[in-house]
């Protein structure tokens, strides 16, 4: 008979590898024991089993194992898809949060901004209007001393 194994492409490779040995104190009984990544597997069994039943059987069990893992593989691969939706999610929440905060504190600015420039407008006109004071007080300052006599 032959032994093939299934294997799942994630997953490691099961293969069943009956081992045949007499039991202990000549039972006449023979036990077999199949060599699986998950343990090893003792079942007794009378001379007259088939070696095909025996192969079978470790063919079933490597099928239900490869079955399982698949199954496994499959779960996981649905958890990584729902956590990979909540994590995008939880970043498109995140962003727009952020955004949020963005055009209040750009609507902050901006008022803050205005304030400013008032202001600096109103300085630039203050110190327009001191430089012409203070042209006007030199012009001054010159016509009278034209018109002062020199007491010297």
């Amino acid at each position: 008979a032959t032994r093939t194994a299934i294997r799942h492409e994630k997953s490691p490779r099961v293969r069943a590898r009956p081992r045949s040995r007499r039991s202990p104190a000549g039972t006449g009984r023979v036990i077999v024991a199949l060599n699986v990544s998950e343990g090893l597997i003792q079942r007794p069994f009378s001379f007259s089993s088939s070696v095909d039943d025996i192969s079978r059987r470790a063919q079933e069990m490597v099928e239900k194992i490869n079955r399982s893992r698949t199954s496994d593989q499959d779960v996981m691969d649905g958890f990584q898809e729902k956590l990979t939706e909540k994590v995008t999610e939880m970043c498109r929440q995140m962003k727009e949060h952020m955004y949020a905060l963005y055009e209040r504190n750009s609507d902050e600015m901006q008022v803050k901004l205005q304030e400013l420039s008032e202001v600096l407008d109103s300085c630039t006109k203050l110190n327009q209007e001191l430089l012409e004071a203070s042209q006007a007080l030199t012009l001054l300052r010159e016509g009278l001393g034209l018109t002062q006599p020199s007491n010297q």
